[in-house]
């Protein structure tokens, strides 16, 4: 036997040595190390999600003052929002009952919330989850999408005296969130909004 092979091997810090061998120990052959599971700690540390990896939404990343005063004024501010929407559509007045617009009411002051939440995180998603969880519900009552843009526009253009060019700017991007959700809903057959008769005609195939 030559002397190279009788040379033992040296192990590398990535395999397991072999029975006879020093350092070995059982049996096998030379395989790769298992690498020691991640810590979690760092993520804890940090406040993320143990399974998502997020980190959690910073309610004071955005304007949290401007969010005050939007919650604090919310029931003034749905009733001047819905007096903006009525000024923008006059047809309201002719297509809902009052229980109709004491649902809108409600709702706008919920959207406020909403929004003030937006603005306070700096993050639009809180407006356009509730848009995405609404939009349902007013189509069940026969409400077309078009109406919901026109009543955040009107809560747009209510709040913007309370706030400054940063803080509107913020409340614009959460109302635009909204808005799209909405027109996306506004696609979808069996929208409520009055349609042009010829094009209807031929959307039904007749």
């Amino acid at each position: 036997m030559s002397e190279a092979l009788r040379q033992p091997r040296e192990s590398s810090p990535n395999t397991v040595a072999l029975p006879g061998e020093p350092g070995a120990s059982g049996r096998g052959g030379v395989v790769p190390a298992q690498p020691a599971a991640p810590s979690r700690e760092p993520a804890r540390r940090q406040g993320r999600h143990p399974s998502l990896g997020l980190p959690p939404i910073d309610m004071t990343a955005g304007h949290p003052a401007a969010a005050q005063r939007l919650q604090d004024r919310r029931v003034a501010l749905g009733t001047r929002a819905l007096e903006i929407a009525l000024d923008l559509d006059p047809t309201f007045d002719e297509r809902y009952d009052d229980l109709a617009f004491r649902h809108f009411l409600r709702d706008t002051g919920i959207l406020i919330d909403r929004l003030a939440r937006s603005v306070a995180s700096g993050d639009p998603r809180w407006a356009a989850q509730w848009a995405e969880w609404v939009a349902p519900v007013y189509r069940r009552r026969s409400v077309p999408m078009d109406d919901l843009v026109t009543l955040t526009e009107g809560i747009r253009r209510a709040a913007a005296p309370w706030l400054d060019t940063a803080e509107r700017e913020s409340l614009d991007a959460a109302c635009e969130a909204a808005i799209v959700v909405f027109r996306q809903w506004r696609r979808l057959a069996g929208d409520a909004r009055e349609r042009n008769p010829l094009v209807a005609f031929f959307y039904r195939g007749a």
